[in-house]
């Protein structure tokens, strides 16, 4: 069975707690604590849909040395990885915001208006395809600096298609979870947890054609559960 509480490739444990407590820990917003920590008391397990702190760490770098202004979030749930971008952007930058789960969302909400955040980000609860589609038909292709995913990996190929479209070229579409707990790795018998096989296939179908794909240039990053860079390249 997978270990739901803890999504990271890393399979030392003293090793993600060093670089937890040494390098994400002391540099982690209050309010992102505090979300992280109202969300494991709330969802238990399930908070682990949101981003480990390292990652998030991460994004928010990319996201400050990209100077990233107008981005995009699909697949919120309570927000950690949404209040993190909204810190890292500038006072006139922009999120929106897409889940249809606006109970989760307003779980963090609390957080985001204390850290005074709200301003930037606007939250769209509906099903993101609908949302997309709006987008583009209302001439907001090639306008997004920064796109992050993190929703059913069975929707991944078909997200990639819309959500290319929107980011302007060399910008940088981020998608989650793409090494699913190490199972992409593994043979279909190894694998015994019935979630991580039932996703197991869409992801390594995925992988395989983002690598192909000679619209972005892309590389997976051993962070968190797997998280896939792409930079469109025209």
């Amino acid at each position: 069975m997978a270990d739901w509480t803890s999504k990271t490739i890393l399979r030392n444990d003293a090793l993600l707690q060093y670089i937890y407590q040494t390098s994400a820990y002391p540099k982690e917003h209050e309010q992102l604590k505090e979300l992280r920590e109202a969300s494991a008391k709330k969802y238990k397990d399930l908070s682990v849909m949101n981003v480990p702190v390292d990652e998030a760490q991460f994004l928010s770098m990319l996201l400050k040395l990209m100077n990233a202004k107008k981005t995009m979030e699909i697949g919120v749930f309570t927000g950690y990885s949404l209040l993190a971008t909204a810190l890292a952007l500038p006072d006139d930058g922009k999120v929106i915001a897409v889940d249809p789960d606006k109970e989760a969302y307003e779980t963090g909400s609390t957080f985001m208006k204390k850290a005074g955040m709200q301003h930037k980000i606007k939250f769209i609860p509906s099903d993101a395809f609908l949302v997309l589609d709006d987008l583009i038909k209302n001439g907001e292709e090639g306008t997004f600096d920064f796109v992050f995913v993190d929703a059913y990996k069975s929707d991944y190929l078909k997200f990639h298609e819309l959500v290319i479209k929107l980011v302007k070229i060399g910008g940088i579409i981020a998608y989650d979870n793409t090494l699913w707990y190490g199972s992409v790795a593994e043979s279909e018998k190894e694998v015994m947890d019935d979630l991580i096989k039932k996703f197991r296939n869409f992801v390594i179908e995925f992988n395989s054609f983002i690598a192909a794909d000679p619209r972005v240039e892309s590389s997976i990053l051993s962070i968190g559960d797997g998280l896939t860079l792409c930079r469109r390249l025209y």
